[in-house]
């Protein structure tokens, strides 16, 4: 019995567990872009549906890319942040407003 369990052994491979290092996904920052002609009122209301933010966030943020220029409104993985960026132009476009945002990739720390 001692000779069959042998050959048995010789005649299967030893499968070696293979290190796999996971990566975590690149992240992207969603950026509002102000502009001069969408209304603070449309901004906070896209703000709080699309990124759920409370109102006092989303007036902050409003505020911050009035002051500025831009503004982050969230950082989320690719796919996230590009329907965001999607439902932002789509509800603008539907009420007549310019308002834009863009992505950018987050520098990894």
């Amino acid at each position: 019995m001692a000779d069959t369990k042998r050959k048995i052994d010789s005649d299967v491979g030893l499968l070696e567990k293979e290190k796999v290092k996971l990566k975590k996904p690149s992240r992207y920052k969603v950026i509002l872009i102000n502009d001069d002609f969408t209304p603070q009122e449309f901004v906070v209301w896209v703000l709080a549906k699309v990124f759920r933010k409370s109102m006092e966030e989303s007036k902050q943020i409003m505020w911050t890319a009035h002051t500025t220029g831009s503004a982050v409104c969230g950082v989320y993985p690719l796919d996230v942040a590009q329907t965001k960026v999607e439902e932002v132009h789509r509800y603008a476009e539907e009420a007549g407003h310019p308002l834009q945002c863009r992505l950018a990739k987050e520098e990894e720390e």
